[in-house]
C-alpha cells in the first residue's frame, strides 16, 4: 500500500512538474515592449518596411536603429484567425527610421520568435 501511494504521488508530481507556463500573451494598451533585431536582419512578424524603401525615404539600410528600442502598445485587435495584432509607437516620441509614426505587429508570433519582448 505504501508503494502504491508513493507511486501515485510520484506520478502526480511529474505531471505537475511538466506543466510549463507559456509566455504571458496578455497585452494591453500602454504596455511597454522592446524590439529585438534578429541575426537574419529581417522582421517577419513586425511590419517594418523593406530596406530599399527605407533608403528611398532617406534612412540607412539596416535595422540597427530599432534594436533595443522601447515601444508602447497603442492599439490591440484580434483578427478572425485569433491572432493578436498590436500597433506600436516609440516611447521617446521619435519616428521609426525618421518617417514612420507607428508599426503593426502580430503580437503572438513576434513574441514567440523573439522579435519583440516584454520590458
Amino acid at each position: 500500500m505504501k508503494k502504491l501511494t508513493f507511486l501515485l504521488f510520484l506520478a502526480f508530481g511529474f505531471s505537475f512538474a511538466n506543466t510549463t507556463n507559456p509566455i504571458s500573451q496578455d497585452v494591453q494598451v500602454g504596455d511597454e515592449l522592446v524590439i529585438n533585431v534578429q541575426k537574419a536582419d529581417k522582421f517577419n512578424h513586425v511590419d517594418f518596411p523593406r530596406l530599399n524603401f527605407i533608403v528611398k525615404r532617406g534612412g540607412l539600410a539596416n535595422y540597427n536603429s530599432v534594436d533595443g528600442k522601447v515601444v508602447v502598445v497603442k492599439n490591440v485587435t484580434t483578427n478572425s484567425q485569433g491572432n493578436t495584432q498590436v500597433t506600436l509607437e516609440p516611447k521617446n516620441g521619435r519616428k521609426f527610421f525618421g518617417f514612420l509614426n507607428t508599426v503593426e505587429a502580430d503580437f503572438t508570433k513576434a513574441l514567440n520568435s523573439g522579435e519583440i519582448s516584454k520590458k
